[in-house]
């Protein structure tokens, strides 16, 4: 394998320096961008004038643009970079969304430098990668019989049901997690549409029939 060009868009300087002297030590790779923004990604790629990264570690909580908003970004002005996600969210909604947005690969934050490293040498190789607990997430979304209907909602949405399964009100679900009413609603309205049913009826009973 030849010289992997890596770039880096993290927002916390410890863990972009972190990788950026990890990386330095590596004879096979090169660092050629390592930025805080999505928005200073496309500032030094938008003109085609810089060589763009064979592999691009993504951070997802990023100030201004989100990781995720930014996958599609990225493939439209760098199509040739792969794409990794190295972030602390490991929720399964999240993990969906960036590998149907374009990701190839999503590690947790607490992943090793040298798992890092790994995933790095097994993208360029045209391979994906993911951290063991990411994998278990994949694979247990997709397994029949551990399919859980719990799974397909935000930990948010998790809490929502509970306050709902609690007698809660809607006010009152709001004025615990300190959020606004209009906000319980719309979680509501996702959990509804997720788990395919119509009321707080339906809601309840799943819960108590231990299906959430």
């Amino acid at each position: 394998m030849g010289n992997v060009a890596v770039g880096i868009v993290e927002d916390e300087p410890i863990v972009r320096e972190s990788l950026v002297t990890f990386f330095d030590d590596q004879h096979n790779l090169e660092v050629v961008c390592q930025v805080n923004s999505l928005e200073a990604f496309e500032q030094m790629y938008s003109d085609g004038s810089n060589s763009a990264p064979d592999v691009l570690l993504l951070d997802i909580g990023l100030p201004g643009m989100s990781g995720l908003e930014g996958i599609r970004v990225i493939k439209k002005i760098t199509p040739d970079t792969d794409v990794i996600m190295l972030t602390t969210y490991e929720e399964s909604e999240t993990i969906f969304k960036a590998l149907c947005a374009g990701a190839c690969s999503y590690l947790s934050k607490r992943s090793s430098l040298s798992q890092i490293l790994e995933a790095i040498t097994v993208v360029s190789q045209g391979g994906s990668y993911m951290s063991p607990s990411i994998a278990r997430k994949v694979v247990k979304y997709f397994s029949p019989s551990d399919h859980s209907k719990k799974e397909l909602l935000t930990p948010r949405q998790q809490q929502i049901v509970s306050g709902l399964v609690e007698g809660l009100s809607y006010k009152m679900i709001a004025d615990k997690y300190i959020i606004s009413i209009e906000t319980v609603r719309d979680h509501i309205k996702k959990i509804y549409k997720k788990l395919q049913i119509n009321s707080k009826a339906e809601l309840i009973r799943l819960s108590v029939d231990g299906d959430l």
